[in-house]
């Protein structure tokens, strides 16, 4: 536990690394924490920055990831509504500034990369405990029975309330974190870290069931039995780990079906979704008819769309137009973030993302780098249903840990270039796979 917060280096690097600390323990709570670390983390790098390190901005991976918040940038010209177009654009600033601020930083990613995994997965865990108390405490002081832990009254939104983060955003936290602990359980022969991952998991599976987000825990099924046996195993052991991870999936959904508020959230609420009957539904109105809606304003205009900003204006006209008055009233985005760049930027904007989200598939697959697979898993089935990009916690995630995947630090390049002619120093818990 120690080797995670003392870490042996320069001064420089230190600090760097307790700011990319700081920042992920801070993620999960108001993202004024978060800004304000990234602001010191900004300067800090700034200061110690030298005229050589420019070079490495203009790399194709950061250009790549820029790319998306310069469209949109320019977006904002033909936009109807200017001044919400730079709400948005300021909000996704992260986006541009990640990508920069860690090819700058002199610090070395790959060195450190499962430390400031295992820190953000302890802060998810810590945060899941914090909840569940805050739950029984509430159950205690109302004398509910504790059979009340598992109905709705504190699941999804419900269960995260207390530390003001919309359920989708800590359940993705929660994936992420709970497969890095799953890949050095797997990988890891020290026993004392194994029961550490094994009892972080527990948590954090728990955690995961409880927020109910279906997105999150299918992104959750999909890696867990896709990307871990064709990565991290070979042959008989391959196939041996695809049947148990099968097998535990089933069985999870077993226990899902067989309790009537888990069955309700994730099969009944998800065939209520993807219905286009906005009657059936007394309290909500399906996504698919807000999808069906959102397509009518994404034809007349697919090519550009209707510039960064105009979305909101757009949607409150269509779902009164429709009769979808819940979603009027509540100024419903998207909830799609393939259709949120489509009504911004149009065909342009949506190739431009699939390339990104290619590019990354493509060099996680390529380095056979289990956890960035896993990290573009999440973000490109969540995106179905979620605007991941629009909302600060969602732009948080994407933009620090693609960033961090992507980096090439100095560091990183001369390995490349000669792979003993760095001396590596201390090394990670484990290595990238």
């Amino acid at each position: 536990m120690k080797q995670l917060f003392l870490i042996n280096d320069t001064i420089a690097n230190k600090i760097s690394y307790y700011h990319l600390a700081l920042f992920l323990i801070a993620l999960p709570f108001d993202f004024f924490y978060s800004e304000l670390i990234l602001i010191s983390f900004g300067l800090h790098t700034f200061i110690h920055v030298r005229k050589d390190d420019w070079q490495r901005v203009f790399s194709k991976p950061v250009l790549i990831q820029a790319s998306l918040f310069l469209l949109g940038l320019l977006a904002i010209s033909y936009s109807s509504d200017k001044s919400e177009g730079f709400n948005v654009t300021t909000r996704q600033l992260a986006i541009l500034i990640f990508p920069v601020l860690f090819a700058l930083a002199p610090l070395d990613m790959e060195k450190y990369k499962m430390d400031l995994f295992c820190i953000f997965g302890l802060t998810c865990v810590a945060t899941v405990l914090y909840l569940y108390a805050d739950a029984v405490r509430t159950v205690v002081y109302f004398h509910l029975p504790v059979s009340s832990l598992f109905t709705t009254v504190f699941m999804n939104h419900n269960f995260s309330l207390p530390i003001g983060i919309h359920a989708t955003y800590l359940s993705v936290y929660i994936v992420f974190s709970l497969l890095v602990f799953l890949y050095l359980l797997l990988k890891n022969e020290r026993p004392k870290q194994k029961w550490i991952c094994i009892l972080s998991s527990v948590i954090l599976f728990a955690g995961l069931i409880q927020l109910s987000s279906r997105a999150a825990f299918i992104a959750f099924l999909m890696v867990i039995n896709l990307a871990f046996p064709f990565l991290l195993f070979k042959g008989k052991k391959r196939i041996a780990f695809f049947i148990a991870a099968s097998l535990v999936s089933a069985g999870t959904l077993l226990i899902i079906v067989n309790v009537d508020s888990f069955k309700t959230r994730y099969i009944s609420e998800l065939k209520t979704d993807l219905t286009n009957d906005v009657k059936i539904i007394e309290n909500s109105e399906p996504r698919l008819a807000r999808w069906n809606a959102i397509t009518e304003l994404v034809n007349a205009s697919p090519v550009i769309g209707y510039g960064t900003g105009a979305e909101k204006k757009l949607l409150k006209e269509k779902y009164f137009e429709k009769g979808l008055y819940i979603s009027y009233l509540n100024e419903f985005n998207t909830h799609s973030e393939y259709l949120g760049v489509l009504l911004k930027t149009g065909m342009v904007g949506l190739l431009l993302f699939l390339y990104i989200l290619y590019f990354g598939f493509a060099t996680a697959i390529q380095n056979r780098d289990l956890l960035f697979l896993s990290f573009m898993m999440i973000i490109a089935i969540v995106s179905v249903s979620e605007n991941i990009l629009d909302l600060n916690k969602g732009i948080f995630f994407y933009s620090f840990f693609f960033s961090f995947f992507l980096c090439k630090t100095k560091y990183a390049l001369l390995k490349e270039l000669t792979p003993a002619a760095v001396n590596t120093g201390n090394q990670p818990i484990l290595k990238s796979v």
